[in-house]
């Protein structure tokens, strides 16, 4: 006893034998097993199995078997490259328009006071939640064919459709944008202007490296949900405008072309699944 408490006078501290260890360190492997198994039998059931069924429907002619015949069929239709290339195409200008205009919206609303900019802010997180098919429905209203200027027939072309995925996919931007401009210190711009510097030049080195990471991490989640979407292009109604969605649409509903219609999903999905490894690269450097 008196050799603890001289140990505990010089400092020395008290140590934990090596051999004992604490029940609540480690839960029991029976019991990590317990938990784990029902996330991963809903996953597989819920998610994997229908996707499976789709890879092996795409492998399934309608004349028997198992082959490649319909990826290659698929491949050389020019529908599908027109798809594909429609697809990536608005997908990329809606992601470069939603950049673009999410920083300047955002640089506005942080950096530029004015009465409800916090209104504004908060409406932002509301509008999130709104679907894509009522953001289209309010553009009827104004560029459809009885809207205030549907005599230009706007939203019909390719451009309509342009510019319903910005209006509905810039508050993605703005979001994590805003949130990257509360963590500038205000004493940097104020150093900046005090030394001279104007408000383009603070924007350009003080402002926008700050927010350079998140914003391209926000560009690369619009990017993989402009691919994929589908009800902005059917609600518009846009003549011409065939993405990967609607083909995949077109192709099972329309000419019960099922083979077919399976293999342009599996190619959306490795278009997406890759794009989405990309968003989550960009995300963890820019740790969000």
């Amino acid at each position: 006893m008196g050799e603890v408490v001289a140990r505990l006078r010089a400092g020395g501290g008290w140590s934990r034998p090596r051999g004992g260890s604490r029940k609540s360190d480690t839960a029991p492997r029976p019991f990590r097993g317990a938990l784990v198994l029902p996330p991963v039998v809903l996953l597989a059931l819920f998610f994997l199995y229908p996707l499976a069924l789709v890879v092996q429907q795409s492998l399934q002619p309608d004349t028997g078997g198992t082959s490649l015949q319909p990826y290659a069929d698929v491949f050389a239709s020019e529908s599908f490259r027109n798809a594909l290339w429609t697809t990536v195409w608005i997908a990329v200008s809606s992601t470069v328009g939603c950049m673009v205009l999410g920083f300047v919206l955002a640089l506005v609303i942080a950096f530029v006071p004015f009465p409800g900019a916090k209104a504004v802010a908060r409406f932002i997180d509301v509008y999130l939640s709104f679907p894509s098919f009522l953001i289209t429905l309010a553009l009827l209203f104004i560029y459809g064919t009885t809207g205030i200027i549907g005599s230009f027939q706007f939203l019909t072309t390719p451009w309509g459709v342009l510019l319903a995925e910005v209006t509905y996919f810039t508050p993605f931007v703005m979001r994590p944008v805003l949130a990257a401009f509360s963590q500038v210190d205000a004493a940097q711009i104020e150093a900046a202007s005090s030394l001279g510097a104007r408000a383009p030049r603070i924007v350009r080195q003080v402002i926008l490296p700050e927010a350079l990471p998140v914003l391209a991490a926000g560009g690369s989640l619009v990017l993989v949900l402009c691919l994929n979407e589908f009800g902005i292009v059917l609600f518009t109604g846009a003549k011409g405008v065939t993405t990967l969605p609607m083909l995949v649409y077109s192709k099972a509903i329309l000419e019960s072309d099922y083979p077919g219609a399976c293999v342009v999903a599996v190619v959306n999905v490795l278009i997406s699944v890759g794009l989405y490894g990309l968003y989550r690269v960009v995300s963890r450097r820019a740790g969000a």
